[in-house]
């Protein structure tokens, strides 16, 4: 985690005198070279290239790139008026596997698939269309190693018109999924593949497009692209909290894509560099003067709060962008904020105090847990390195989320932040209680993560009787039924203590691994 406070204004080569306290103008010390040359090393010096800019209708635009310290400008090069023409890319048999020729005589030919569905992953496809876009349901991904890959019978482009016999020739987006969702084990799917549409459909990205998501808000959406219009004066693109990746739609076999787009979301760029090398180093100095605008961004974080409402009065330990795997194999990206005590998202940086105060969600980080990060153990779903999940006891459950970074340095601070961040967060709220029943009668159940356990209730005459109090250095188990049972052991006379909670119970479980694992942390070893 970034040091919070504005950055130091970086000293260029030419400034060699330093300047009276006070003001006044006149120098009153000279600057050692050594000492000038270490000022000049904290200013990055500007990069500038030529790149290539994706304009609509899969055109590539020849652009000057400029790169300083707190923006981006693109600006048209010579001979820009004349779009570059990508060469013809093979129907995809995978969303990114190349090569993989759709037989001509597949072609609006219907065909019955059946689909064995693996534990994890389902049927590992994603689709498009619907009746509210005019479109039939298309399989737009299909994702390597997953049950529908394995039936090598399956294409990009393909139209899925029934599924296990229940007509999806006229369904919409929704009642499309809704179907699949609903398959079991094994799913027939009726398919045809659709020729006459596919070059259209291959153009808008067959990794997603924004007329055919059923939440274009908040699904990961194709690449954009500028126009040659929009490029006439040039753009510039502010880097603070700006959004980059290499993980761009439409997938690209040679690895020279990176999306860049503002933290509003108004300017994006969708560049194409010369070679796999060059796209990485582009990336990295981008990524390189973001990261280094973190600290003015979080001060103008901090600025905003108003001491009320959820992130008022809670200091910014970190921000960032996450890419989110979504239930339906799509992904989206979310602004993620952490304060002391919660982990906020956001659709966008928010730019006023009341922006601040309304995320999209909202998650207590002592019910938090970090429970996995780095190589995902074998799932096909997910970046197999720059990964990490996360899981949080609600009242409805356990809710869990899977994201991916950009790089492992990005994936080392937000697995070490979160971390501690359950740990400072147990320590800072200390003590938690909830309504409960035990042996019939209403009570209170306190958790205090140095006092422990203690269930209580009040007498007539409103008189606090303590029924038992425990540290948790007794406890020997704790277990819950899912619903609204907590169980607790702490090997006395009493036996196992059943506590209904009346809601689910994985809030308290997850609350209570926390203040163990605080307490784990402070003696040293590793929780």
């Amino acid at each position: 985690c970034l040091p919070g406070g504005p950055p130091a204004r970086p000293v260029g080569p030419s400034s060699l005198r330093a300047r009276a306290p006070g003001g006044g103008g006149a120098a009153a010390a000279e600057v050692s070279p050594r000492n000038a040359l270490k000022m000049a090393a904290g200013r990055r010096a500007p990069k500038s290239g030529l790149l290539e800019l994706r304009a609509p209708g899969e055109q590539w635009l020849r652009v000057l790139v400029t790169l300083a310290e707190d923006f981006l400008s693109v600006s048209p090069s010579k001979g820009a008026e004349e779009p570059l023409q990508p060469p013809p890319s093979p129907v995809q048999l995978n969303g990114g596997e190349p090569g993989v020729l759709v037989p001509d005589s597949l072609a609006n030919i219907k065909r019955t698939v059946r689909i064995v569905k693996q534990d994890v992953g389902g049927l590992g496809i994603s689709i498009k269309g619907g009746r509210e876009n005019k479109m039939p349901i298309l399989i737009s991904k299909i994702f390597k190693g997953l049950a529908a890959d394995q039936t090598e019978a399956l294409f990009v482009g393909d139209a899925i018109l029934s599924v296990n016999g229940a007509d999806l020739s006229d369904a919409t987006h929704d009642e499309a999924v809704q179907a699949l969702k609903k398959t079991g084990k094994e799913v027939v799917l009726e398919v045809k593949y659709m020729k006459e549409i596919s070059p259209y459909f291959k153009n808008s990205s067959s990794g997603a497009t924004v007329t055919w998501d059923s939440s274009p808000a908040l699904q990961k959406q194709a690449s954009p692209a500028l126009s040659p219009r929009d490029l006439k004066e040039g753009k510039n693109l502010p880097l603070k909290m700006c959004y980059i990746s290499r993980k761009c739609l439409p997938n690209d076999p040679e690895h020279r894509y990176l999306e860049v787009c503002s933290a509003d979301g108004r300017i994006p760029l969708f560049l194409r560099a010369k070679d796999e090398v060059s796209a990485q180093t582009w990336f990295n100095a981008i990524h390189s003067n973001i990261t280094a605008l973190l600290p003015r961004v979080k001060e103008e974080l901090r600025t905003l709060q108003s001491g009320v409402g959820i992130a008022g009065g809670r200091d910014i330990k970190h921000v960032g962008w996450l890419t989110e795997q979504l239930p339906g194999d799509g992904t989206k990206n979310i602004l993620a904020v952490l304060t002391e005590k919660e982990l906020l998202f956001y659709s966008s940086f928010p730019q006023s105090r009341d922006a601040l105060n309304k995320p999209m969600h909202s998650f207590p980080l002592i019910a938090t847990r970090l429970v996995h990060s780095g190589p995902s153990k074998g799932s096909h779903l997910y970046d197999t390195e720059l990964s990490f999940a996360l899981r949080t006891g609600t009242k409805k459950g356990v809710e869990t989320h899977l994201f991916s970074v950009e790089t492992h340095r990005d994936l080392a601070t937000w697995t070490r932040i979160l971390v501690d961040g359950c740990h400072n967060a147990a320590e800072c709220i200390q003590e938690v209680s909830t309504a409960c029943t035990w042996n019939g009668r209403d009570c209170t159940l306190s958790i205090h993560i140095d006092k422990g356990f203690t269930i209580s209730t009040l007498e007539p005459g409103l008189t606090k009787v303590i029924l038992l109090q425990q540290p948790f250095e007794r406890l020997q188990m704790s277990s819950d039924d899912g619903a609204k049972m907590l169980y607790l052991d702490f090997g006395g006379s009493e036996g196992e203590i059943q506590l209904d909670l009346h809601s689910c119970p994985k809030t308290i479980v997850f609350i209570i691994h926390s203040f163990l694992s605080a307490k784990v942390t402070r003696l040293g070893l590793l929780a």
